[in-house]
């Protein structure tokens, strides 16, 4: 075990457990645990934004990826998520207006019952892999300075988070990720300083020459690769659920707006950074981690100093913060679409009795995906193959149709979802048919997601005539 760690993470865990166990003197119904009863003020909605956004793939990913290939590691999950921000600020109005307030309500208003509850299914499954994308970081971050295995590693992840997201739900979680954000922006501007004093871009350019990196500097290098996954996520972020979620808490449209905004300035600052970190690294680690993430390998060697504790616990803000957001906007699927529908929420206390026991369901089940997947970035794209491939086509439309299309959305999201299953289990080892890897097999899994509605469009069009 490394000097210092444990006690920073029992101090780190207390503060979070501090800004998120500050609760309203009583919780009332399912819109005061899951929507903060409607009130985040446009601040809340950015940080929250940022801390949903910036996750394990985002500092311990990007900043590999830009290590190995320069400036265009800014295309896996900088421009996504900006340009699915400024994409968002288009949609605020048409989201915060939409029947209900979750996709599934959305869903069922214009496709029926049977769409509204495979919606369901998809997103509880994609919070579920979203979720187990973090634990499985977690468990070799935690494990390389606790001298744990990856299983009481992602274990203790999760624990710190189930306090508070079992306890309060949206009003602890957004409260946290304002702690959360203060600490990445505080880290990661102070691991730029410290490499930065260390090296320089001159010696980053010598370094790529004498490597063979022609096209270090190249945005557009390896683009027929980058340009596929930052379009699968923004397909899939466009209508992720987490998104969603902040807007309709807003107080108000011009609040959700505002929070957009903030979020996407913020985060296109916060990736530049990553990414300059990345090619920071490339002098003076020329060789690279040898199979451990270049982050870990630099807070060890800063272990027991200052800017050691700092970037531990910045890594660690990043890996929670997007842990809770999803376990939090799944079990409001699952609490509002797919329990309580069959179950019955019921009166007094059982809708938050509900809740608290589906965020522990989710972050079962994500801990069981977790133990069966190692590769962060892709269990984070086949998480956002279940949303662009499924839902995406479906949820836009949905939000622009006047008349109901029941043919249209059911079988949009069994084709689109259904081959988003099929290369699930194809990742997994289960192979059934032979389908390209992530992200090359997006492409056809959207094609046929659009394929599946226009079709089904049609068939709702022909027998509207005949009615």
């Amino acid at each position: 075990m490394k000097s210092g760690i444990l006690p920073a993470v029992i101090a780190y865990a207390a503060v979070l457990w501090a800004a998120g166990l500050r609760l309203p003197r009583r919780l009332e119904g399912l819109d005061s645990f899951f929507l903060a009863s409607r009130r985040l003020g446009s601040l809340r909605v950015a940080f929250s934004l940022c801390a949903s956004w910036i996750g394990a793939a985002s500092l311990l990913v990007s900043t590999d990826e830009a290590f190995r290939d320069g400036f265009s590691a800014i295309w896996i999950m900088g421009v996504p998520a900006v340009a699915t921000l400024l994409l968002l600020l288009a949609l605020a109005g048409p989201v915060r207006e939409a029947a209900g307030s979750t996709l599934s309500d959305l869903m069922e208003s214009r496709y029926g019952k049977a769409a509204r509850f495979l919606t369901s299914v998809l997103i509880v499954w994609y919070m579920t892999v979203l979720a187990a994308s973090q634990m499985i970081a977690a468990g070799s971050f935690l494990g390389a300075f606790l001298g744990t295995s990856p299983i009481p590693s992602l274990a203790i992840a999760a624990g710190i988070v189930l306090v508070y997201s079992v306890a309060g739900g949206l009003i602890s979680v957004s409260r946290t990720h304002v702690v959360q954000v203060v600490l990445l922006v505080a880290g990661v501007t102070g691991m730029i300083a410290a490499l930065a004093s260390r090296t320089s871009w001159g010696a980053v350019r010598a370094a790529a020459g004498r490597l063979g990196k022609g096209s270090y500097f190249d945005v557009l290098a390896g683009a027929d690769r980058n340009v596929l996954i930052a379009v699968s996520f923004v397909l899939a972020w466009t209508i992720s659920p987490i998104a969603w979620q902040r807007m309709q808490a807003a107080r108000s449209e011009g609040a959700a707006r505002r929070g957009l905004l903030g979020a996407a300035l913020l985060l296109a600052v916060f990736y530049a950074g990553i990414v300059a970190a990345g090619m920071l690294f490339l002098p003076l680690f020329p060789q690279g981690g040898n199979g451990v993430p270049l982050v870990t390998t630099f807070i060890s060697g800063e272990s027991g100093s200052f800017l050691g504790g700092l970037l531990f616990v910045t890594v660690l803000a990043a890996i929670l913060s997007t842990m809770d957001a999803a376990l939090n906007a799944g079990a409001f699927t699952l609490t509002k679409d797919l329990l309580g529908r069959t179950a019955g929420l019921g009166p007094g206390n059982r809708p938050l009795i509900l809740a608290r026991i589906s965020t522990l369901a989710l972050a079962a089940a994500a801990f069981l995906v977790a133990t069966r997947f190692g590769d962060i970035l892709k269990t984070l794209g086949l998480a956002s193959k279940i949303m662009a491939e499924g839902l995406l086509v479906p949820g836009l439309a949905a939000l622009f149709l006047k008349k109901k299309a029941p043919w249209a959305g059911l079988l949009s999201i069994l084709c689109g979802g259904g081959y988003a299953f099929v290369c699930f289990l194809e990742e997994s080892g289960l192979r059934l048919v032979p389908v390209p890897p992530w992200p090359w097999s997006l492409p056809l899994g959207v094609g046929l997601g659009a394929a599946g509605f226009l079709i089904g469009f049609l068939v709702d069009r022909l027998h509207c005539r005949r009615t």
